[in-house]
């Protein structure tokens, strides 16, 4: 069978296609599965907010301000200048100084981003 897909005739991507195939079919299998093989009963307990026995105080669909979403973007803002400095930093030996004047433009506007972003409050946890 894999001498037949490995002829010289045969689509060089048909690995990537059974792969894909294979990918999807495990994907749509796991949640077939998981719906079939779940529990149907339904428990007035399983609503409510709390399972630990003390008395819920409003509703549980109530939403709450997390503030990780501006933490994490701002993480990966942060870490983007680190994965462009890095290349920087090694082969700034023998480098010119338009070279040191470009890296420190790219340091510059990373820092007025950051001002900007302090001064907006988004390293706050909580709001006044």
């Amino acid at each position: 069978m894999v001498d037949l897909l490995l002829t010289e005739s045969s689509n060089p991507y048909i690995g990537i296609v059974i792969l894909l195939v294979l990918g999807i079919a495990v994907a749509v299998g796991s949640i077939l599965m998981g719906w079939f093989l779940r529990p149907r009963v339904e428990n007035d307990s399983k609503k409510e907010p709390y399972e630990c026995g003390i008395t819920p105080v409003g509703d549980a669909s109530d939403s709450i301000p997390i503030r990780y979403y501006t933490t994490a973007m701002l993480f990966l803002l942060f870490d983007a200048e680190a994965v462009f400095l890095w290349p920087w930093a090694v082969a700034v030996r023998g480098a010119g100084f338009f070279f040191a004047a470009e890296a420190l433009a790219f340091i510059g506007i990373v820092g007025i981003g950051y001002i900007y972003v302090w001064r907006k409050g988004a390293f706050e946890w909580t709001k006044n």
